[in-house]
């Protein structure tokens, strides 16, 4: 409870004299506080007004959107690549296992934004539980392990029990976003998290793989936020943005993109189109 001025509230509930009897003089509030009630009186000459204010509902979503509908897939491994003219290409080889099929979709009216969700990966029922199956079954689609959304500007066109079909969204020479989880390390030191320099091993030296000092005594007294220390090292999520599709099997249902992707062989990715900010996202 609090009073601002010549208005009181309580809660939700504000209490807001009107102009004229903000001149008659100075309010007098009395509260009486009950267990189950609150009653209060006041000399106002005016009738009280009372409103209540509401929670506003605005759902705000952060996700990133995207240049275009994409596909999740599996880490491979990596392997040679020869061109043509016998140039070699060191590329990841990326498979497809059963799902990429559209599961939901939602726009600006139901949800609040417009994005396509897509599942991938069949797994057995048990291995869901019956919320999850009733939302794949409502769809008419095989149960999935894995559900993403890719958020886009429009998403007509699409419809749920779709099929997304790799060579048909994309084609060789394309530039696209990879993201994934990073291969975790565990808790490593300094040196191997952030590539600091080791001390002397001889002339004396007792401080070899230390970390050293971590900031000043009395000023500013405390460690700053962000220092470089040993910590847990690797399993984020990682994207590798504007890599190139180097060559499409569609007998070995496999793409091959050129470079390093996050994660060892057996893990998911998630491949969409490169975002080129003004020509395939809006500006803003």
């Amino acid at each position: 409870m609090a009073t601002m001025g010549a208005t009181l509230s309580i809660g939700n509930y504000y209490y807001l004299p009107s102009s004229s009897s903000l001149f008659s003089g100075k309010p007098k509030i009395s509260l009486k506080l009950n267990s189950s009630t609150l009653k209060c009186s006041t000399n106002f000459l005016s009738k009280p007004q009372l409103f209540t204010t509401k929670r506003s509902k605005t759902h705000v979503v952060n996700m990133s959107m995207e240049a275009g509908i994409g596909v999740m897939g599996t880490k491979l491994g990596m392997m040679s690549y020869f061109e043509q003219d016998g140039t070699v290409v060191p590329v990841t080889v990326v498979g497809f296992k059963e799902g990429n099929i559209v599961t939901q979709i939602k726009t600006e009216a139901t949800d609040g934004y417009d994005a396509v969700q897509v599942g991938y990966r069949r797994i057995r029922d048990r291995k869901l539980t019956k919320p999850e199956m009733g939302h794949l079954e409502k769809a008419n689609v095989i149960p999935m392990r894995h559900l993403q959304e890719f958020r886009l500007v429009n998403v007509d066109g699409f419809e749920t029990s779709q099929k997304l079909v790799f060579d048909e969204l994309f084609k060789e020479g394309d530039l696209v976003d990879v993201k994934g989880t990073t291969i975790g390390k565990g808790f490593q030191g300094g040196i191997k998290r952030w590539n600091f320099k080791r001390g002397l091993m001889t002339h004396g030296s007792k401080s070899h793989r230390q970390l050293g000092s971590i900031g000043a005594g009395t000023t500013p007294g405390r460690v700053y936020k962000g220092k470089k220390m040993p910590g847990r090292m690797g399993g984020t999520s990682r994207k590798i943005r504007k890599l190139k599709i180097v060559k499409i099997d569609t007998e070995l249902n496999v793409v091959m993109i050129k470079g390093a992707l996050p994660g060892k062989p057996g893990n998911l990715l998630r491949i969409t189109p490169a975002k080129i900010v003004g020509e395939n996202i809006p500006k803003n």
